[in-house]
C-alpha cells in the first residue's frame, strides 16, 4: 500500500482497525491456557460432526460440486480421499462442519462460531505449512470477531432475513486467513473492507428446508481467505466495513439497526475471550429448542405414557417463535430433515415419546411416525416468561394430561451451556459417536487424540489423522 491508501487518522481508531491490531499482535502464547483448552474441545467438536456429515447425501452432492469447480489440490476434506485447492477445500469442510446443524453456537451472538472460522484455519493452514499453534491461535482471533459482530447485532440479523453466521464467516475468517498469512494491521483493516461486500446468507432456506444454510460458513470461508489474498497485494478495501450509513449494520439489519451496538464489535480485544462461552450442542437441531428438549426429556418420568397427553404447550423465547415454531401447520409435519431440526413441535414431541434426539431421530422413517406427527398436531407453541434468552436458550413443556394433570418442567440454562457445558471427556464421547459414523472406531479414536494435541504439532500431520486415502 502507498500512504495515500492508508486508512486515515480518523478512521484508525474504528472498529476494523482495532480488530486488526488485535489479529495482527495475537499469537499462541497470549491466548490463556484455559481458552486454548477450550478451543481444542470446540475445533474438536466442529470436526466430529464435520466427519459425521459423510454419511449423508448432501455431502458426496456438494463434493461433486466443488471438485467441478476446480479441480485436484493439495488440502484435505474431512473424511474423505479428495484434495482440493485452499478455498475449495475451505468450502467442502464449512458444508461438512455445519451440514448437520450439530455444531457449536456462542448463544448470546447466536452465531456457529466453530464453523465461522474452523473451515478457513483448516484449509489455509494446511496449504501454507503452518504448525498448529498458528492455526489454534488464527481460529481464536477468528472466534472472537465472530462472536462480537453477532453480539454487536442483537439478533438483528435473523430478524432481517440473514443467516447470522452466513454474514459473520466472512469477517472472521477475513481476520484468520490474514492472521495466517501474516497480514499487517493496515491490510487486515482493507481484508475487513473487502469482506463487507461478499457477507450474505438470506434465510430463505426455512420455508422448505433447503440445503443452503449449509452453504453459508464455507462460502464465508472463500469469501475471507479472498479477502485476505487481495489485501495482501495492495487491493484497496473500506476502511469503516461496520460503521456508517453504509455499513454492514445498518445495510444489514435494516428496520432493527437503531438496536444495535457497535461497540461490542471491539469490546476488550485481547482481555476478555468469549469464545470459552460457547455452547456445544447435545442435539442436532436448532439451538433455539435445547431448553424445551431438555424439559421434555425431565418430563418423561412423570408422564410415562406420552400417548396420554391431550395438548403440549411448548414455551420458547419469543423472538425465536418464527424460526422454530412458525408456520404451525408446517412445523407439525416437516417434510424434510433439514426441516424437522427447526420444528419445536417434532423434536418435543419425538423426546417426550422415544425419550432422546439423536441423529436417528431425523432419519425418512421417524419423520412419519404417526404417533410423533399425531402430538405434533395436539401442540402449540407460545413465548417463555421465563427465559433467560439470550444468555440462555431456555424452554419449558407443559403437559395436559388425559387423567386430568397438568404437567410443567422449564429448563433455565440449556445443556452444553454455562455451568452445563461439555468438557473434554464429555465432548470426546460426542466426537466418538459422531465421527464412529464415517470412520472405524480405531480412526475416529487417533481423529480424537489428533485434534486434543493440534497446536503440539504441524497442522499437517493433524489432517492426516482426518482424512483418508
Amino acid at each position: 500500500m502507498t500512504r495515500a491508501t492508508l486508512p486515515s487518522e480518523a478512521a484508525a481508531a474504528g472498529l476494523a482497525r482495532r480488530i486488526a491490531d488485535f489479529a495482527a499482535a495475537l499469537d499462541h502464547g497470549s491466548i490463556p491456557e484455559a481458552v486454548r483448552e477450550r478451543a481444542r474441545i470446540q475445533m474438536l467438536d466442529g470436526i466430529g460432526v464435520g466427519l459425521a456429515a459423510n454419511a449423508y447425501p448432501f455431502a458426496a452432492r456438494a463434493l461433486a460440486g466443488i471438485r467441478a469447480l476446480g479441480g485436484a489440490g493439495e488440502c484435505g476434506v474431512l473424511g474423505r480421499a479428495e484434495r482440493l485447492p485452499p478455498r475449495d477445500a475451505a468450502l467442502a469442510n464449512g458444508i461438512l462442519i455445519h451440514g448437520l446443524d450439530f455444531d457449536d453456537t456462542h448463544l448470546a451472538s447466536i452465531v456457529h462460531a466453530t464453523a465461522a472460522c474452523l473451515p478457513c484455519a483448516l484449509a489455509l493452514g494446511e496449504h501454507l505449512g503452518a504448525h498448529g499453534r498458528e492455526v489454534l491461535a488464527a481460529y481464536a482471533g477468528g472466534m472472537e470477531v465472530a462472536i462480537r459482530i453477532g453480539a454487536a447485532a442483537k439478533g438483528g440479523f435473523h430478524h432481517a432475513g440473514f443467516h447470522a453466521t452466513g454474514i459473520v464467516s466472512h469477517f472472521a475468517s477475513a481476520v484468520v486467513a490474514g492472521r495466517l498469512l501474516g497480514l499487517t494491521a493496515e491490510q487486515l483493516v482493507a481484508a475487513q473492507g473487502i469482506a463487507a461486500s461478499t457477507a450474505a446468507g438470506v434465510q430463505v432456506f426455512l420455508e422448505e428446508g433447503a440445503w443452503t444454510k449449509r452453504l453459508h460458513p464455507g462460502w464465508g470461508a472463500v469469501g475471507g481467505v479472498t479477502a485476505a489474498h487481495l489485501a495482501r497485494h495492495g487491493f484497496v478495501g473500506p476502511s469503516r466495513p461496520y460503521e456508517g450509513r453504509f455499513g454492514l449494520l445498518e445495510t444489514h439489519l435494516q428496520a432493527h439497526a437503531a438496536a444495535a451496538d457497535p461497540a461490542l464489535i471491539a469490546d476488550a480485544l485481547g482481555e476478555r475471550w468469549d469464545l470459552a462461552d460457547t455452547a456445544i450442542k447435545p442435539y442436532p437441531v436448532c439451538h433455539f429448542i435445547h431448553g424445551a428438549a431438555d424439559a421434555a426429556l425431565l418430563l418423561r418420568e412423570e408422564a410415562p405414557d406420552p400417548r396420554a397427553i391431550r395438548h403440549l404447550r411448548i414455551l420458547l423465547p419469543a423472538p425465536t417463535l418464527p424460526i422454530v415454531a412458525e408456520p404451525a401447520a408446517e412445523k407439525a409435519r416437516p417434510r424434510t430433515d433439514y426441516a424437522a431440526k427447526f420444528s419445536a413441535p417434532f423434536v418435543v414431541a419425538t423426546c417426550l415419546l422415544r425419550g432422546r434426539f439423536g441423529l436417528a431421530e431425523l432419519e425418512p422413517e421417524a419423520l412419519v411416525d404417526p404417533e410423533v406427527l399425531a402430538l405434533c398436531g395436539r401442540s402449540t407453541c407460545e413465548a417463555d416468561p421465563d427465559t433467560a434468552f439470550p444468555a440462555y436458550f431456555s424452554g419449558g413443556v407443559e403437559l395436559d394430561m388425559a387423567d386430568g394433570r397438568r404437567l410443567r418442567r422449564h429448563v433455565r440454562v440449556n445443556g452444553g451451556a454455562g455451568e452445563r457445558a461439555l468438557d473434554a471427556r464429555a465432548a470426546s464421547g460426542k466426537f466418538l459417536a459422531a465421527a464412529g459414523m464415517h470412520l472405524s472406531p480405531e480412526a475416529a479414536e487417533r481423529a480424537c487424540a489428533a485434534v486434543l494435541s493440534i497446536d503440539s504439532r504441524p497442522l499437517r500431520e493433524t489432517m492426516r489423522a482426518l482424512t483418508t486415502g
